[in-house]
C-alpha cells in the first residue's frame, strides 16, 4: 500500500490529503472527491461570492425578508447557535462586522467611537432564526462562518474519503486536521503545532491514530502599540482584543468541528484559556509566547 498525496489551495489556506491506497488510480479518484467536496462547502459559505448562501442571508439584513436555508445551512447554524450559549457569547458568528474598523495589518486602533457605533451589529441573539428560514434584523449585520466553516470542511472531506475505503489518511486543510486511521503499520501520524515565534517551524508535536486536531492561535495577526499587544481575537460582547491568552491554543476531538470551536472559545477566555480548557474534558495543549506548553494532550513529543 503506498501513500498518495494531493495539494491544493481553499479556503484562503494551503490544503492537503494524503491517503494510503492499493492503486494510484483508486487514490486519486477518491482524494478528487474529497477536494471537491471543499470547494462546495467553500462556494457555498464564502461570504467573498455574491452567490453564496452567507451572502444572500447578508444581502437581507434590514429587508424585514427572511431567508429560508437548507438541511445542511440549518444544522450549522443550529451548532453556530449552541456554541455562542455555551461560551456565554465568546463565539458569535455575527462579529465579523468588527474588521471594518479593526485593520491589523495598519498597526493602528480603530477612530475613537467606531467600535462603539458598530457594536449594534453584532449578537447573535438579535438574529431571527426559526429554523428553516434566518433574518438579520439590522442593515449592514452579517454572518461569517470564517470561524468554522473549515473546520466542517475538513469533517466533510474525511467523511468522502471514508465513504469511498480509504481507511488510512490525513485530511489537513490549513492546520485543522482529521485522521481518518493510522498508517498500515499502526503507528500514528506524528502532527506538528507551530512555533508561534516562528510559524514555518514545530514547537511540538503530538501523534495521533484517528479524531481531529484543530489550532487557534493569535500571533498571526497582531500588532504592538505603546507597549500593548492587540492581536485579532476579539471579544464580540465589547469589540477589542482579547488580553492574556495563549499563543495558540490546539484541541483534539473526534470532529474537527468541534476541535475548532472549543480551540477558538479557548483562546477567547483570554488568561482563563487553560481553566475553560480543563473544565472542557478534550484533551488540549497550549503554547504561551515564550514557548511554555501546557495541556494534556496525547503524550506530546519534541519535533524533530
Amino acid at each position: 500500500m503506498q501513500l498518495h498525496r494531493q495539494a491544493f489551495r481553499a479556503m484562503a489556506s494551503p490544503c492537503e490529503l494524503r491517503v494510503y491506497a492499493q492503486r494510484a488510480s483508486q487514490a486519486q479518484h477518491a482524494m478528487s472527491a474529497a477536494e471537491a467536496e471543499v470547494r462546495r462547502i467553500e462556494a457555498k459559505y464564502s461570504r467573498y461570492r455574491e452567490d453564496s448562501v452567507v451572502s444572500r442571508i447578508n444581502a437581507a439584513a434590514g429587508s424585514g425578508t427572511a431567508v429560508e436555508v437548507d438541511t445542511e445551512t440549518t444544522g450549522l447554524l443550529d451548532y453556530a447557535a449552541t456554541v455562542h450559549a455555551e461560551s456565554e457569547g465568546l463565539f458569535d458568528i455575527t462579529s465579523g462586522v468588527l474588521r471594518r474598523v479593526w485593520d491589523f495589518r495598519s498597526s493602528r486602533l480603530p477612530e475613537p467611537g467606531a467600535v462603539e457605533a458598530i457594536q449594534p451589529l453584532i449578537g447573535w441573539q438579535r438574529v431571527d432564526w426559526v429554523a428553516p428560514r434566518i433574518h438579520l434584523p439590522l442593515s449592514g449585520m452579517q454572518l461569517d462562518f470564517g470561524g468554522f466553516g473549515k473546520e466542517y470542511a475538513v469533517d466533510r472531506a474525511a467523511t468522502i474519503l471514508l465513504e469511498m475505503g480509504v481507511g488510512s489518511g490525513i485530511v489537513d486543510l490549513g492546520g485543522d486536521i482529521r485522521v481518518l486511521g493510522p498508517h498500515p503499520d499502526g503507528s500514528p501520524w506524528r502532527v506538528g503545532i507551530r512555533n508561534p515565534n516562528a510559524p514555518e517551524r514545530a514547537v511540538v508535536a503530538v501523534h495521533l491514530a484517528g479524531g481531529a486536531i484543530a489550532t487557534s492561535g493569535d500571533y498571526e495577526r497582531a500588532f504592538l502599540l505603546d507597549g500593548r499587544r492587540y492581536s485579532h481575537l476579539l471579544d464580540p460582547r465589547s469589540g477589542w482584543p482579547i488580553a492574556g491568552s495563549p499563543a495558540s491554543a490546539s484541541v483534539l476531538a473526534d470532529r474537527c468541528l468541534i476541535a475548532g470551536s472549543a480551540a477558538t472559545v479557548a483562546m477567547l477566555n483570554g488568561e482563563r484559556a487553560a481553566e475553560w480548557l480543563r473544565a472542557l474534558g478534550l484533551p488540549w495543549l497550549t503554547v504561551s509566547h515564550d514557548l511554555a506548553i501546557d495541556g494534556d494532550a496525547v503524550h506530546p513529543a519534541p519535533a524533530g
